[in-house]
């Protein structure tokens, strides 16, 4: 199996009560993670917060993430941003030691072209020999990256090895799919639909959900893998309220918040975010209670 089918984990970024980073936290989520047997590491992906980070707390985390993981599982390097020479700047700076890919959110707030993101990565692409995986999450970037361009820019860069794709749009799944490279990977971005994109002929899920509960989404993913939806169904169907609550303050609130449970990190998160409230808190643990009974 390609190492970048399953499940990766955007991991999030513990923090300690005064809001710096709490690296214990981060060793203890690495390791909680490959015990829970998913296929690759996300790190500083939006779920992160890298928004909030500075450049130096970024690379000190970068650095941590693949000293801790010491080659166990792939790991991906969330770097994107809306300025694009400052992406590229980042990108060329970046020591990849450890890393094996790099994860780039289309440029946010600026609503670029079509030819304008096509541009955008294709600056990225040139920028690094490291593999590139696109993400399109229209949600919070404010525009779309069409099915047309996703596919333009996997034929034209080799590099560019697949989408991560939380638009929620199944049509683009459908053209993506039929339009695609034949090595070109299209990968969930939203949890509750990881089941029938993979159906589709998607290869994974990179998870905010698996941050707290790595062993039960890596299981279900690799049932649909294997086509048996049979026995996926199940499991998807346990985790949809427990997604569902991950959402309902924010990301990463939620998630945090079952990690604090479960004794991996604490639940701080940087501003503007707040952490999530007692009453999300107890519904968490509800919820968790009756998947892990």
């Amino acid at each position: 199996m390609n190492r970048f089918h399953g499940t990766g984990v955007a991991l999030v970024t513990p923090f300690n009560a005064d809001g710096s980073v709490d690296y214990d936290g981060l060793k203890k989520l690495i390791n909680y993670q490959i015990d829970g047997k998913v296929e690759y590491l996300v790190s500083l992906g939006t779920t992160g917060e890298s928004a909030t980070l500075n450049k130096d707390e970024k690379k000190k985390i970068w650095a941590y993430t693949a000293e801790i993981n010491n080659g166990r599982l792939p790991l991906v390097a969330g770097i994107g941003g809306n300025y694009t020479a400052e992406v590229v700047e980042a990108i060329r700076e970046f020591d990849k030691n450890g890393y094996d890919a790099i994860l780039s959110a289309s440029p946010y707030y600026n609503k670029p072209t079509q030819e304008g993101i096509y541009q955008h990565y294709k600056a990225i692409s040139e920028a690094t020999d490291l593999s590139v995986f696109l993400y399109n999450v229209p949600g919070r970037t404010a525009s779309n990256v069409s099915a047309e361009t996703t596919c333009r820019l996997a034929t034209d860069f080799k590099n560019i090895i697949g989408t991560k794709e939380a638009s929620g749009n199944f049509d683009q799944f459908n053209q993506i799919m039929r339009d695609k490279p034949a090595d070109f990977m299209l990968i969930s971005g939203d949890d509750p639909v990881t089941l029938p994109m993979i159906a589709l002929g998607a290869v994974g899920l990179i998870s905010v959900s698996g941050n707290a509960l790595p062993l039960e989404t890596s299981e279900m993913v690799r049932a649909c893998l294997r086509g048996d939806f049979k026995a996926a169904q199940p499991l998807h169907q346990q985790l949809i309220e427990f997604t569902r609550l991950m959402f309902v303050e924010g990301n990463p609130a939620g998630v945090k918040a079952a990690l604090k449970h479960f004794g991996v990190c604490g639940d701080a998160v940087r501003l503007p975010l707040v952490a999530a409230s007692a009453g999300l808190t107890q519904d968490i643990v509800s919820q968790i209670n009756k998947i892990r009974k």
